[in-house]
This record gives C-alpha cells, structure tokens and sequence, in this order.
C-alpha cells in the first residue's frame, strides 16, 4: 500500500513539472537577420537575448616612430638591422640549450652528461666558427645582451656551467681584448628600442 501511494505521489510531481514546462517554455530572443547573414557564429544567452559573436585574432598595433633628426633615424636603422642579424643566433641558443637541460634532467648518469654537454658545445661552437666568427663587435655585443634576454644567463654563467671557471674566465679575458663582455645582461627598460625591434620582428608570431 505505501509502495502505491509513493508510485502516485512520483507520477503527479513528473506530470506537474512537465505541465509547468509546457507552460512557461524557455524563450530566446535572436537578433534579426539580413539577407546575407549566412553564416553560423557562436552565441551567448544574456538575460534571455542570444548575442552572437566570432573570436578574433590578436591585433598588436604600433605607434609610428617620429625622429628628432635624420641622424638618430640612421642610427636607429643601424640598430635594427644589427639586432635582426644576431636574433636567430640567440634564439638557436636558447632552443639548444633547452634541450641540453631537458636531456640531462632525464639523464643520471655523469658520463652522459658529459657527453650531452660536449654535443651542446661542439654545436655552439660550429656556429661561431661558421658564422659567428663574421659579426662586428657591436653585433656581438647585442648578441651577448640577447643570449641573457632569450636564456636568461649570460653567455659568461652558460660557458662556466657547461665548461668550468677556467674557461669561462679564459673566454673573458679574450672577448674583452675585442670589445665585448661575456657577462652583459639585458634590461628591458634600458633597451626600449632593442624591444620594440624585437616586438615588431615578428619572431614570436610565429
């Protein structure tokens, strides 16, 4: 008898909730239509009233550069190209030694580390002997800056942690003798025209 009377009771609740439903049906208001509105967009109910919309790409807009004189606009065309010379330099640097770090965080044995260490630098150094090697002092120095920017040590920690302090003293002593410094670090703040270079360079639209 009470399985019965639980049965009715469940039966009248559905039937109610269903009758409410038919009765007050949701309604959405959509924007009308053109003739050639055509094209199926995404929508969002809001308090009832369907909004359409599309995602957009990122739109980077950038203020036109207004020079005091022919001369600073000169230099600053010197400094673009320079910085657009040795950028994919400090990038293939910081995607290599990414992958060194990933490999030797996998890797506990010392040996290997060794030997993935040695491969790192054999890579470097091809790229300075083949290339490298043909950039101005000033294009090394912007370099330098820019290795600290994309891997976020300076050329001079990178060389003392793969190879020691020796080495990295050595290398020092020899790139100050031509102008550079091995342990130049990069300031965004310092360097605004370096970054709305690199900002405008497209390399990380990529």
């Amino acid at each position: 008898m009470k399985f019965y009377r639980l049965f009715i009771l469940l039966f009248v609740i559905i039937i109610g909730a269903d009758v409410n439903a038919q009765e007050n049906p949701v309604s959405y208001k959509f924007p009308s239509k053109g003739k050639n509105d055509t094209i199926r967009v995404a929508g969002t109910n809001d308090g009832g009233e369907m909004i359409p919309w599309i995602p957009l790409n990122e739109v980077v807009i950038y203020g036109v550069r207004v020079f005091k004189s022919p001369a600073d606009r000169a230099a600053f065309n010197r400094l673009r190209y320079n910085v657009l010379k040795v950028m994919p330099y400090a990038l293939f640097a910081k995607r290599r030694y990414e992958q060194l770090e990933r490999d030797l965080a996998v890797t506990a044995d010392k040996k290997e580390h060794k030997k993935l260490i040695k491969a790192c630098d054999a890579e470097i150094k091809q790229m300075f002997k083949t290339e490298i090697k043909e950039l101005t002092i000033t294009q090394g120095q912007i370099l330098t800056k820019l290795i600290d920017r994309e891997v976020g040590r300076t050329t001079y920690q990178i060389v003392k942690e793969t190879q020691g302090g020796v080495r990295a003293f050595l290398y020092q002593s020899v790139a100050r003798v031509v102008g550079h410094n091995l342990k130049s670090t990069y300031n965004p703040e310092e360097e605004r025209d370096i970054e709305s270079i690199i900002a405008s360079s497209g390399y990380y639209q990529q």
